[in-house]
């Protein structure tokens, strides 16, 4: 199939950037006693590693790497626990212009099989475990032929890493254009098949720009790490990484007493979080009273934050004159749009509580986002594009430096996600939403979710901020059952802890009369209680709506409203 997408060499720019070795050395330079990575442990022990460390570790590492056979464009699978030996090593591959292929452990070994396989890597860098799988499932390890383990190597042959830390020999230092491919990434699949996400060295060039500019990043900020992605932008900020001792792929069970002493021991002046991390925080500082004085910002994203979440933590920045924000993107294009706390609570809650959607702010500078006609299907090129009125819901789309350019196949994935426009190309985001008067984005929801009635499409954003409102009601999720065209509308509902089942009804009523209140929602009359919502393995807050409306439609034909509540509790 032709997707219009012309070849990256063929397009993209081929300036030489800084990369993110030379970044790294000066820093290292500039400050090489400064710590660039802290890991406190549950034990009271503490391990640090100062930008001199991290330079010189991951210098031998490229080295060694280089001496087996790992060069510029060789697509390395990396299968280690999050530490400075795996922050040594990804940045040990990129000083070589190697290609990291990272999977999310936390979407399962037979997804992260299915990604290792379309990836096609040529090297393996993995702990003993890692490696025992690799033996196991050969096929999906096929073109491996250069093996290092991290920790003792049994019956697989290749090196070590500790081996390879030993060299005395330079490595080699290529330079690095915009264009040139930096990783390989993977959606987490919550919405679909996991697709390998293609990122250029220029769009993290560019990322590091934007930080700086958009949330005045420094090398004197003391950033505490809850994405790994997040250490590595920081890092080549010149920040010191504060990671926390919590399991990155289920952060929602961080303990939030844990995270708030991490910010007062070590001064922490900025964090990323999701909204599944961001709630107890903002729960526990509001509820003890605790002070977090060093925090200047936070930044949520991943998914939609609740307008409670936002507020509490602002309560507690803004006397410190701290500031929270709110970011909108996507694993091929990190970060789309943001909004401060200030103008989402003060500006926009209204609009939103009253049906309008969830207001993600303004694009970040580099980011060119246009909302088209949204159309199942392939979009061959940008002169199929059909524009939406003013104000009007339809697709995102997004282009500039940040964004991929492209999948690693098939090339069915590129076809449908991407639209050639002579040598630039825009990327579907598959979320719909609308663009206001003053530039600001509403999302309401992705397009796979829209539920299809025989009076029109209903968009689950907007009716759900609507619901969301009710004190005793977590989250709400619009889902429909039925077929497309002929859908009826059922409203997930998951309680707040600690509301009794015994209110159910009360609430349910409750429901309806605010469902009443607007006209975005005055349709919806049949609610169903969940007790608790499935949602992405990345974030742990992306509320999986697929999985909801499959419930909603077995809960439906299982027998009476009561069957159906005894079901759900």
């Amino acid at each position: 199939m032709t997707t219009g997408i012309p070849p990256r060499a063929t397009v993209a720019r081929r300036e030489v950037l800084t990369s993110p070795g030379d970044r790294l050395r000066a820093h290292a330079a500039a400050f090489g006693e400064k710590p660039a990575l802290v890991f406190p442990a549950a034990t009271g022990q503490i391990r640090t590693t100062t930008f001199a460390e991290l330079d010189a570790e991951s210098d031998r590492y490229a080295a060694g790497f280089a001496q087996v056979g790992i060069e510029t464009g060789t697509r390395t699978v990396v299968m280690m626990p999050v530490g400075a030996e795996l922050v040594a090593v990804i940045l040990g591959l990129l000083k070589l212009g190697a290609v990291p292929v990272i999977v999310d452990p936390g979407m399962g070994l037979r997804r992260m099989l299915r990604c290792y396989r379309a990836a096609g890597a040529r090297a393996f860098i993995g702990v003993p475990a890692a490696q025992a799988v690799r033996v196991l499932r050969p096929d999906a390890f096929a073109g491996i032929r250069t093996v290092v383990t991290a920790g003792r190597r049994w019956c697989w042959g290749g090196t070590t890493l500790r081996g390879l830390a030993a060299t005395t020999a330079a490595p080699p230092r290529p330079a690095v254009a915009a264009d040139d491919l930096l990783m390989i990434s993977f959606t987490s699949g919550s919405t679909g098949s996991a697709k390998g996400v293609e990122s250029a060295h220029g769009a993290l060039a560019e990322m590091v720009r934007q930080t700086g500019a958009h949330y005045r990043h420094t090398p004197s900020d003391v950033c505490l790490v809850t994405s790994l992605s997040f250490a590595f932008l920081h890092l080549l900020t010149g920040s010191t990484c504060v990671l926390p001792e919590i399991d990155f792929a289920r952060v929602a069970d961080a303990e939030p007493a844990m995270i708030s002493d991490l910010i007062r021991r070590y001064g922490v002046t900025a964090m990323f979080g999701s909204p599944a991390l961001l709630d107890p925080l903002a729960r526990h500082l509001d509820e003890t009273g605790e002070q977090v004085p060093t925090l200047r910002l936070v930044v949520s994203g991943g998914a939609p934050v609740a307008n409670e979440v936002v507020a509490r933590l602002r309560r507690v920045l803004a006397p410190q004159g701290g500031r929270m924000h709110v970011t909108y993107g996507a694993t091929e294009a990190v970060p789309i749009a943001s909004i401060e706390a200030g103008e989402l609570l003060d500006e926009v809650r209204a609009t939103a509580a009253s049906g309008g959607g969830t207001c993600v702010g303004r694009p970040v500078d580099g980011v060119d986002l246009r909302v088209i006609r949204a159309t199942d299907g392939p979009i061959p090129d940008w002169t199929a594009v059909r524009p939406v009125a003013p104000h009007e819901i339809g697709e995102i789309v997004v282009s500039g430096p940040t964004v991929s350019r492209r999948y690693l196949g098939p090339a069915a994935a590129n076809a449908n996600a991407k639209i050639a426009d002579a040598e630039r190309i825009w990327h579907r985001t598959g979320d719909l939403g609308r663009v206001d008067e003053q530039g600001r984005v509403w999302f309401a929801g992705r397009s796979s979710d829209v539920v299809h009635t025989a009076d029109g499409p209903l968009y689950p954003v907007p009716c759900e901020t609507v619901l969301d409102e009710h004190p005793e009601v977590r989250r709400t999720a619009l889902v429909g059952v039925g077929l497309p065209g002929r859908q009826q509308p059922v409203v997930c509902v998951e309680l707040r802890a600690g509301v009794p089942a015994t209110r159910r009804s009360s609430i349910e009523r409750e429901l309806r009369e605010l469902a009443q209140r607007h006209e975005a929602t005055r349709c919806l009359t049949e609610f169903l209680f969940h007790p608790a919502f499935p949602v992405d393995v990345r974030h742990n807050a992306k509320i999986d709506h697929g999985r909801l409306a499959a419930w909603a439609a077995r809960t439906r034909t299982g027998g009476t409203r009561r069957a159906r509540r005894t079901e759900a509790a």
